[in-house]
């Protein structure tokens, strides 16, 4: 996977789970992100809100990866 996404995935994180996430191996950086992008690919309320602001639907996407996986009670 390409520095760049994972890179993005990070931009679009909140500062608490952008930190949680780098501490984490790069593989699972890596696989967080292809998590990202498909909620970003996959989500049609995404669609419509990408128009309006990719970084805002970036942003949402990301914040549902992180509650969905991140914020897990076992973390």
């Amino acid at each position: 996977m390409a520095i760049d996404t994972v890179e993005r995935f990070l931009a679009a994180l909140d500062p608490h789970h952008r930190e949680h996430v780098q501490g984490l191996p790069r593989a699972e950086q890596e696989s967080l992100a292809a998590t990202w992008e498909d909620e970003l690919r996959q989500d049609t309320d995404l669609d419509t809100l990408s128009e309006l602001s990719p970084a805002a639907a970036e942003s949402e996407a990301a914040a549902r990866v992180a509650r969905r996986v991140l914020d897990r009670p076992y973390r």
